[in-house]
This record gives C-alpha cells, structure tokens and sequence, in this order.
C-alpha cells in the first residue's frame, strides 16, 4: 500500500536510533527516504555485534531502516558534500539528529539549508535542544530521556538503585514526536509555501512522558510518592501473583465502581459492608491488611483460572503481566496490528509495526533495511538524470 505521505522525498542525516526512527516511520507512510551513511556506516549498523547476535542479524536497524534507500557519502569531501546538497535541494524534509554544532560546521544546519530550499521542512532531535549550555552537548535516551528528565527516579523504589532503560524507548517516542511535528509542518507549508525548523529533544521528550508528575510539581507544590505494592492506596491499583507465578495487574481506578466486581471476582461479596473496606478511605487505612487477603486467595489459582472468573465481572478491569513471548503468543497483539510483513527478496520477515494505522491511505512497508550504500549508484543516476533534464 502507498501510505499517506506516498510522494513526499525524506533525507535523513541520522545516527543510531532516534533520527532514523523518525524518518523511518515517514518510510513506513510511504515517503521515499535516502539516506545518507559515512563510509563507515550507520553506527546503528554495529548494534546486531554488540547484542552479540549472530553475524547479519540486527533486529533493531532494521525496525528503524526499513523502506528506506542508503546512499555512501563522505561530507567532509566537497564533492560529496555537494552531492547531498543537491539530493536537499529538492526534497520536501530532512531529518537529523546530529549535534548543532557539527551540523553547522558541515553546512547541513537550518539557515544554510533553507536557503538553498526554501520548502524544505528541516526535522531535528537534539539532546538537550537548541539553546543553553547544553545545547551541543552529547546524548543518548538513557542520559536525557531517562535520567535527566527524571523517569529513571520516578521508577526507583526507596533505598533501590535506578532501573535500566530497555534500549530506544526515549529515542523511539521521540522520533514519533518529531514525525507528527513534520506532518504538521508539510500541512503549513500547504498554506504558506514555505518550509521550517521543527525540533524535539531527548530531554523534552522525558518531561513529557513523566508530566503526570512534573505538572502536579509545577501547578501543586507536591510530588506524588513512589508506588509501594505491599502498601499501595487503593488496592484496587495494584499487582498480584497467581499460583502459576504469573503477575497481573487490577486496574480499579474508579474506587466506587470497581471495588464491588473485585469483591465479587474474589468470592468476598460480605467485604462490600466490612466496616474495614467499606469505603475507599477505609481501604487505604487498612490497605496492607487487604493486599495481604489478595495476594493469599490469588496465589490459590493459575492466571487462566482467574482470566474466566474476571471474563464473569464487564466493570472488572485487569491486564496480564506479559513477556516478551507473551506479547508475540497473544492473539490480541496481532489483531490490533502489532506485527507487520517486511519484504525481504523472496519471502518476508515479521517485524514490529510502526503504531499508527491510516484508514483511507493504509500503508505497508517496502523493504528490508538497506545493505550500505546499497543504493549509491541508483541515487546518482537520479540526481544526473535530474541534471540532464
């Protein structure tokens, strides 16, 4: 399927995940995307080594690289350089994540590039953004996503150490940030004919995610504790184990409307009038006692067994605790079209879909991730073709 942005040219100047994840979800809505490699590559090219898989594998360059067209170019070669300039010249949008400051040094920064293509729509992710002592400062997710922009703290249990981040999360959500900003920017340019400079960074991009707090910090004064599951406020909002060791998680938001199906899911329908859980204040006076109950009558089932007692209760609202094998074994997750066939030669490879589904112009994508350079000599010919006419 061509997609809602079939028609749109894409050059990306991008670095291990973030730039090229954004560009690779314009791949993935049918824009035609080069991108532009050093010749020593991607260094996105190394992670299947460093993961330790075997020799060819790398499952995370192809989830952000497929659909796209690899071109080999050395700027800091002046002829080189000015192929890329010329490959600019008449795109609709280039993607970036490389720091300000190289940029510029490189002459591929906003201002030089605009004036070459005043419609060129110029998306960067940055660290830190674009002003400030650390605006050309170096960062991956896990520096400012993860740990600046507080989420690794606001994960950390009292008196624990801070989680590691599962790799990309920042840089992923990001590079969705930045594909949304550069369709806006497409739909302005519809009305004013000219391109512009939309950015996001890391860092913003951390804010965000954890803005719950950040706001109720900002706006109230006040932060919001850190979950304890053994004394959590409301039990209702928490995790349990089965007799399996499979976990699952109530999600009874709703204190007066959720508590009653929990009663009754459990066989307990007499705690609705004890006096101790009567009410949403008093669960949370009593709330280790209660967590206690739970956990003991949960641990006397397997997590199918619940499954079909809480099927029984339409107001009781829970989720599995899955794996990552749980996660490709559910039938719901292929459903809702988490996974998606990637054409490679003759067959095709099961991969992640992108999160986002268009009803009228649905897309699908085109190709595995490129060899590099694998399109070097098909993009020159272009671009001499293009000369010529």
């Amino acid at each position: 399927m061509a997609g809602p942005v079939e028609g749109i040219k894409v050059v990306e100047l991008g670095v291990w995940v973030a730039g090229p994840a954004a560009a690779g979800i314009l791949a993935d809505w049918g824009a035609d995307v080069v991108k532009i490699e050093p010749p020593t590559g991607d260094p996105a090219r190394t992670f299947g080594r460093i993961m330790g898989l075997d020799q060819g594998v790398n499952p995370p360059f192809e989830m952000d690289n497929r659909s796209k067209r690899s071109i080999v170019l050395d700027l800091t070669d002046d002829d080189d350089r000015e192929t890329a300039f010329e490959l600019i010249s008449d795109a609709d949008v280039f993607v970036t994540n490389v720091r300000p400051g190289a940029l510029e040094r490189l002459g591929f920064d906003f201002e030089s590039l605009a004036a070459r293509n005043p419609r060129l729509v110029y998306g960067l992710i940055t660290g830190y953004g674009q002003g400030g002592p650390d605006a050309d400062r170096a960062a991956y997710d896990v520096a400012a996503f993860w740990a600046r922009a507080g989420v690794a703290s606001l994960l950390t249990r009292p008196g624990q150490t801070p989680p590691f981040q599962r790799g990309g999360m920042g840089d992923h959500s990001a590079g969705m940030t930045l594909a949304a900003a550069i369709c806006a920017a497409l739909l302005a340019r519809h009305r004013t004919g000219t391109g512009q400079l939309v950015s996001t960074s890391l860092y913003r991009q951390g804010a965000y995610t954890v803005s719950f707090d950040l706001n109720t910090y900002l706006l109230a004064g006040q932060t919001i504790a850190i979950g304890q599951r053994e004394t959590m406020a409301n039990p209702c909002m928490n995790n349990y184990a089965t007799a399996d060791g499979r976990r699952f998680w109530i999600v009874g938001l709703e204190v007066d409307r959720h508590w009653p199906p929990l009663c009754r899911a459990v066989g307990h329908p007499e705690w609705l009038d004890d006096p101790k859980f009567a009410d949403a204040y008093s669960r949370y006076v009593n709330a280790v006692e209660l967590i206690g109950e739970l956990d003991a009558i949960f641990a006397t089932r397997t997590l199918d067994e619940w499954a079909q007692a809480f099927a029984a209760e339409p107001d009781f609202f829970w989720s599995p605790v899955n794996t990552l094998e749980d996660v490709i074994a559910d039938e719901q997750f292929h459903a809702a079209g988490g996974i998606v066939d990637v054409p490679d030669e003759q067959a095709s490879i099961a991969m992640v879909a992108t999160p986002a589904d268009f009803g009228g112009t649905p897309w699908s994508p085109r190709s595995a991730a490129p060899e590099l350079g694998q399109h070097t000599d098909e993009i020159r010919a272009e671009l001499k073709a293009r000369r010529g006419s």
